[in-house]
């Protein structure tokens, strides 16, 4: 019986598997960062992570939030805005510990730039003050169903865990924010207020155009290839990727930097990045550090082990 299962089993498999390809769900390859702390000596980059804050601030948070963060969290060791001292251009008094977060004057402009909304007051009322450093960084919506209301139904994520929640976080988000092709495939219908992207997990085989598809439903795969770019087609009549409501957020000259970086949209992507995988990760830089030690620990306490041996062995059998 079991015999005569396996094959009809492999062939139910490879339907389902062909049938998922055939439905749309295929995205193009990430592309690679190269990200600065990626292998056993890799660190964030500080001021890439600044530039990325920048471009958070200045484009992504007005849809999305990072609740998780607090302006305090920003000035931690590793963070990007931490002082190991007080700048001495400031002429803050000795007395001042710019190591700590909560004085650290970078970290009380950046919260003061934001308005809170506290309360209750001594009158029950609800009121607005200037963002301290113990706040966390507010959501530009009062709540979710305002959220989703505001980006045509769909629920713009939080990006606190973005970097580390998505599967290939750091290379989705890069490949995703510079991914936005000029125009969609002619064989696609994409509905005003959405927007084609190849690397974005949707269904192209819903939004086919009906003179790609014959009478019996199914797909004119020669038909689709003709008309798709190639880099845009995944083969057997399927393109990459989806369509979604983020229309492309990032557009060349859009952020302003003082330290001269190239403001393009590649540029922009890469910085953000790298401020949404400290925001995820906070404490690699610590962690890889303290591996360093554990590992240089272990190689001398190997060598003494060693030595301990060839010394007690060394006359046994003479």
């Amino acid at each position: 019986m079991l015999k005569r299962l396996l094959p009809a089993l492999a062939v139910a498999l490879v339907g389902v598997s062909g049938a998922s390809f055939a439905a749309g769900d295929a995205v193009k390859e990430y592309k690679h960062g190269h990200w600065n702390w990626q292998g056993i000596n890799g660190r964030y980059d500080v001021a890439a992570m600044q530039r990325g804050y920048q471009v958070y601030r200045e484009v992504c948070s007005s849809c999305h939030s990072m609740k998780l963060v607090a302006f305090r969290h920003l000035g931690d060791p590793g963070a990007p805005f931490h002082l190991d001292e007080c700048p001495a251009e400031l002429g803050l008094p000795d007395t001042v510990n710019c190591s700590d977060p909560a004085a650290n004057p970078i970290i009380k402009s950046l919260a003061a730039d934001f308005t809170i909304t506290d309360g209750p007051d001594e009158a029950g009322d609800m009121f607005d003050r200037p963002g301290l450093p113990s706040d966390y960084l507010p959501s530009p919506y009062a709540n979710d169903a305002q959220a989703t209301a505001a980006n045509g139904g769909a629920y713009p994520p939080d990006m606190s865990l973005l970097a580390k929640a998505r599967h290939h976080g750091p290379d989705y988000i890069y490949s995703l924010l510079t991914g936005y092709p000029e125009e969609a495939p002619a064989a696609l219908n994409v509905s005003p207020g959405q927007y084609y992207n190849p690397y974005y997990p949707g269904d192209t085989a819903s939004l086919l155009r009906p003179e790609f598809i014959d009478d019996e439903g199914h797909v004119l795969e020669d038909l689709v290839k003709e008309a798709t770019d190639e880099e845009l087609y995944a083969g057997h009549g399927v393109i990459y990727g989806g369509a979604f409501k983020m229309a492309p957020p990032l557009v060349d000259g859009i952020v302003a930097y003082e330290d001269g970086s190239a403001e393009t949209v590649d540029q922009y992507a890469k910085d953000v990045v790298e401020f949404l995988m400290w925001a995820a990760e906070p404490k690699l830089n610590e962690r890889k550090q303290t591996g360093g030690f554990v590992m240089a620990y272990l190689f001398i306490f190997a060598g003494v082990v060693y030595a301990s041996y060839r010394q007690v062995w060394s006359n046994v059998g003479h």
